[in-house]
C-alpha cells in the first residue's frame, strides 16, 4: 500500500516540479536560485503528503512505511522534473547551439580548460546535455528519495489519529 501512496504523491509532485521547471524558464536574476530552494521543500513535502495518504489508509502506519511511501514520492518528483530539465536543455542547445552556451563561461576559465587538454565545447555539446541528465535524473532522484523518506517518517507523528 506504501508504494501507491508514494505514487499518488509523486504524481502530484511531478506536476508541481514541471511547473517549477518551466517557471525556472523565466530570465529572472536569483529565480534560479529560488526554484532550486522550491524543489528541495517539495521533495520533502511529498514525502509528507505519501505519509498523510498512507494515514487515511490505514491509520496505524510505521514510520518505516511512510518512509517508504515518501521516498517513492521522491523519485517520482525528481525524475519527472529532470526529464523535462533535460529536454529542455537538449531544445536549447539545438536552438541556440554551443557558440551561445561557450560565451556565457568567462574567458580566463575557457583558456584553463584548454591548458587541462579538454575541449570547452564538451561541456556545452551533448556532454553538457549529458552532465544535466546526470545532475538531474541520477543525482537529483537520490536525494530526492532521502528528503522524501524524511518527509514520510514523520508523518505518522504529524497525522497521528486518536482512535
Amino acid at each position: 500500500m506504501s508504494f501507491q501512496n508514494g505514487l499518488k504523491a509523486g504524481g502530484i509532485g511531478a506536476a508541481v516540479a514541471v511547473l517549477l521547471t518551466l517557471i525556472g524558464l523565466i530570465p529572472i536574476p536569483f529565480l534560479g536560485c529560488c526554484i532550486f530552494l522550491f524543489t528541495l521543500v517539495l521533495w520533502f513535502g511529498v514525502g509528507v503528503l505519501a505519509g498523510y495518504f498512507g494515514n487515511k489508509a490505514e491509520p496505524m502506519q510505521t514510520g518505516g512505511q511512510a518512509a517508504q511511501a515518501g521516498a517513492v514520492a521522491g523519485v517520482v518528483t525528481a525524475l519527472a522534473g529532470g526529464l523535462v530539465q533535460t529536454v529542455i536543455a537538449g531544445i536549447r542547445l539545438a536552438l541556440g547551439g554551443t557558440a551561445q552556451a561557450l560565451s556565457q563561461i568567462p574567458a580566463d576559465q575557457l583558456q584553463q580548460l584548454k591548458d587541462a587538454g579538454l575541449d570547452p565545447a564538451i561541456f556545452a555539446g551533448a556532454g553538457g546535455v549529458g552532465l544535466i541528465f546526470l545532475c538531474c535524473c541520477i543525482i537529483g532522484p537520490l536525494l530526492a528519495a532521502a528528503l522524501g523518506a524524511g518527509g514520510g517518517a514523520i508523518s505518522p507523528s504529524i497525522f497521528k489519529r486518536n482512535p
